[in-house]
């Protein structure tokens, strides 16, 4: 479990617009405040991401995300709830946008998981609300799944592509990414 003294400083780099790296139930994860669009797109920098792909909210618990789940009808609900705390990724339709046009990309739909997995769980409620969470990784390249494979990568990259705190811990271990599936039309967008 990561220490305390490393949940506060990864709270501290992200309310003055930084980035931090994370493990999560699969793979370690870059995120910061999703609300921060500087922030953002520093990460999408960093990731050498196209904005338009769109990114992961992660939250501790539904009440975080309460307004993404409010218009859904009580099946939907039902639905979405039944995968949560856990790793499943559903895109879910921000009708009121609530969520930031830098976190959805090119879609309506914005993509949130509520996690299991303890460290990016207290990340979340430490924070108070959802926080990015894409793979730390630069795009085409393959995810870490571990903390040193990640340390050992940004040793490599310049200082300005690196995020700015690493908080340390395990993955949960699972062998790959959250599933993601798409609450609309009911098809699973990745396996």
């Amino acid at each position: 479990m990561a220490s305390y003294r490393h949940l506060i400083e990864a709270n501290r780099v992200m309310s003055t617009g930084g980035v931090i790296a994370y493990p999560t139930e699969a793979v370690y994860g870059y995120g910061c405040d999703p609300f921060d669009q500087q922030a953002v797109l520093r990460l999408l920098s960093i990731k050498k991401r196209p904005w338009q792909k769109g990114l992961i909210l992660l939250a501790a618990n539904v009440t975080q995300i309460e307004p993404l789940l409010s218009p859904l009808t009580d099946s939907q609900r039902k639905q979405v709830l039944s995968a949560w705390p856990g790793p499943v990724t559903w895109l879910l339709p921000d009708p009121h946008h609530w969520v930031p046009n830098w976190i959805k990309g090119q879609f309506s739909s914005v993509a949130v998981r509520v996690t299991d997995h303890p460290i990016a769980k207290q990340l979340c409620e430490d924070w108070g609300g959802p926080i990015v969470s894409t793979s730390a990784n630069r795009s085409g390249e393959p995810p870490c799944y571990q903390e040193l494979p990640l340390r050992l990568r940004l040793q490599k990259t310049p200082v300005v592509q690196r995020p700015d705190f690493i908080v340390g811990g395990p993955t949960s271990g699972l062998s790959k990414p959250s599933e993601i599936r798409d609450l609309k039309t009911g098809n699973i967008v990745r396996a």
